[in-house]
């Protein structure tokens, strides 16, 4: 590659950088209080096309709100990983649900 190539690629690397993140990428919640215990959920019987995304709880400002399970249509290649709350030392993280692929 001779010097004048090179310097056409450095404004694209440098662009690179600025590019947005994924659609797959996840946000989170991070907050001091933990958590409900999760609540039991009758799963309905099997939906053909459909995947049961079950309930979690979702923090609302300054309390947890729970959000019913339910239907998300199946993906091809992926699998579904529900919404869920991890402890981070003193902290709570809350980890939406989504579609990660196999």
């Amino acid at each position: 590659m001779n010097i004048r190539n090179a310097l056409l690629c450095v404004p694209l690397v440098l662009a690179s950088a600025f590019v947005s993140a994924p659609a797959s990428a996840r946000g989170y919640v991070e907050i001091e209080v933990a958590p409900p215990p999760v609540r039991e959920e009758v799963v309905p019987g099997p939906r053909h096309g459909y995947a049961w995304a079950p309930g979690y709880w979702e923090w609302r400002g300054h309390h947890h709100y729970w959000v019913r399970g339910h239907w998300v249509r199946v993906r091809h290649g992926h699998h579904w990983d529900p919404a869920h709350w991890v402890e981070y030392g003193h902290h709570w993280r809350f980890v939406p649900g989504a579609w990660v692929r196999d």
